[in-house]
């Protein structure tokens, strides 16, 4: 396993850059905006309307960071919390909220919320591309920003034209065209902002990854603080080009830990809401458990229906998990993913909600509110699925998707426009 070495001054790791390559294609340059007020109501694509790319000053950076080679939960290094799917989808996407962490001005701390396609690609080397909103140490450290990073690039990308504020809740999305690329979008003024293209050599599916991350500098060991993030509304797009679907129980999944085990990495804990599709992940509060939580619906927006498709998930339930699969979690720029362990529990059967299960608090009818959030919050009262299935995602320690050197990929085939459908 490599080992990674911190590159300098921190200041020096940063400079206004734009994506390797950047192509209009026909989408014009999005304006600064703000958040947006309402979800999405159309898929992530060009021919979304308004749909723009991002062409705000980009940091890029390309700090890497030291990698511990034990697992062992300590006050300094990777935290993980969420899961991984077991088989290959074509797209993510999702809402995470945007939360203020204890992040130390100067230090290699970080705390991300993201979303993530990942393949490996045997040797050592995986491809992967995430985006989500990260704090880090050393890209201005008292705010949170937009960010991707991909292996092509092996760096982090924080898009400064979207000013982030704790409690917004961005909705993200990752997913391929027909020909094999891969974008990210961000919802942003009520119009979908491509924020990256990249031609990776993991194919048109890949397997997905929806976490929250923290990095403590392994340098300066300390607490940090991470208030509660909530992601939901998370779904799948299948390969086959139907409609996407929500990450219910019934997708095969991995996380790491045994059915009904808490997930719990040093000093921060995972809440499933309602598996997989609505969870929160921060601070360990007493007596953290998912029993009894009342999942709330999904939201106003059904995205599975946006393709004008009629929804037809599948209804696998074996959580076979790949032989050579890795997990690639975000590594700040050109570290690499870790690889992934055996795990325990794969295939295991949750519990679930149950077949019609209401959330609570149902909001009023064609409402355009920010819809479902973690557990007690809000919901539509949107039926809930039956569950079958939890697996684990393991590399060695639960959750502990540590980095190795960067994937495989061809370097600086960045294109941004209207690529993807």
């Amino acid at each position: 396993m490599a080992r990674w070495c911190a590159l300098g001054a921190v200041t020096a790791l940063l400079a206004a850059a734009v994506p390797a390559v950047s192509a209009s294609a026909g989408l014009p340059a999005c304006p600064a905006g703000r958040a947006s007020t309402r979800p999405p109501s159309t898929p992530a694509g060009p021919h979304s309307p308004g749909a723009c790319r991002a062409a705000g000053r980009i940091l890029e950076s390309g700090v890497r960071l030291a990698r511990q080679e034990q697992t062992d939960f300590t006050p300094s290094g990777y935290h993980h919390l969420g899961a991984n799917s077991a088989g290959e989808w074509s797209g993510v996407s999702g809402r995470i909220s945007v939360v203020d962490g204890s992040i130390r001005p100067g230090s290699y701390d970080f705390v991300a919320a993201r979303f993530m396609v990942k393949r490996d690609l045997g040797g050592g080397n995986i491809a992967w591309l995430e985006a989500g909103w990260a704090q880090t140490g050393w890209a201005g450290p008292l705010r949170q920003h937009i960010y991707t990073f991909n292996t092509n690039t092996h760096t982090w990308q924080f898009y400064d034209q979207y000013a982030l504020r704790p409690g917004d809740r961005v909705w993200m999305d990752l997913h391929s065209d027909a020909n094999g690329m891969w974008g990210a979008w961000l919802w942003w003024d009520n119009r979908w902002n491509l924020l990256t293209a990249q031609r990776l050599p993991i194919g048109q599916s890949a397997y997905v990854e929806q976490y929250v991350e923290v990095h403590v500098d392994a340098g300066r060991p300390a607490r940090i603080d991470v208030p509660s993030v909530t992601v939901d509304n998370v779904q799948l797009r299948p390969p086959d080009g139907s409609a996407a679907r929500y990450w219910r129980d019934d997708v095969p999944t991995l996380t790491g830990y045994g059915p009904g085990q808490p997930q719990r990495t040093g000093g921060f804990c995972l809440n499933w809401v309602n598996r997989y599709d609505t969870w929160t992940a921060g601070d360990c509060i007493p007596d953290t458990s998912d029993q009894g939580a009342t999942a709330p619906s999904p939201n106003l927006t059904d995205l599975s229906n946006l393709s004008g498709k009629n929804p037809n998930p599948a209804t696998t339930t074996s959580a076979t998990q790949p032989a050579a699969q890795s997990s690639a979690g975000q590594q700040p720029a050109a570290a690499g993913p870790g690889t992934m362990g055996t795990g325990t529990g794969a295939g295991t059967t949750g519990t679930g909600t149950g077949a019609g299960a209401t959330g609570t608090g149902a909001t009023a009818a064609g409402a355009t509110g920010a819809g479902a959030t973690a557990a007690g919050a809000t919901g539509a009262g949107e039926e809930g699925t039956g569950a079958t299935g939890t697996g684990a995602k393991s590399p060695g320690a639960p959750g502990a998707d540590t980095r190795e050197p960067g994937g495989a990929g061809t370097q600086g085939q960045s294109l941004l426009g209207g690529l993807l459908g």
